[in-house]
C-alpha cells in the first residue's frame, strides 16, 4: 500500500509562527505511533489559510491553528483520527 501524504505548511507566515519547532514533534508523534510506513511527511509551499495560524492538511481536509504548544494535542485529537479513518475506507 502506498504512503500517504500528510502536509505541513513551510511558508513564511508559518515560519514564522514556529513551524520549525512543530516538525521534530510531529516527526516523533508519527514514530511513536508507528506511522512512519503509512505516511510521507511532507512540506508544502503556502496553503493559503494564513490566518489561521501553522496548518496542515491531510487529503482534502486542513488542520488549522497548530503551534509547537498544542501539537501533540491537535494530532490524537484531529489528525490521528482523520487517518484512521482513512485506512476504514481502504
Amino acid at each position: 500500500m502506498p504512503k500517504e501524504n500528510l502536509f505541513l505548511c513551510m511558508g513564511s507566515a508559518c515560519h514564522q509562527l514556529g513551524v520549525y519547532e512543530v516538525l521534530p514533534k510531529l516527526q516523533a508523534l508519527l514514530q511513536a505511533h508507528h506511522l512512519e510506513d503509512t505516511i510521507e511527511l511532507k512540506g508544502s509551499f503556502c496553503l493559503e489559510t494564513c490566518s489561521h495560524g501553522i496548518v496542515m492538511k491531510f487529503h482534502d481536509q486542513h488542520f488549522l491553528n497548530i503551534s509547537p504548544q498544542n501539537i501533540e494535542e491537535k494530532f490524537l485529537q484531529e489528525i490521528l483520527p482523520m487517518i484512521q479513518s482513512s485506512w476504514a475506507n481502504v
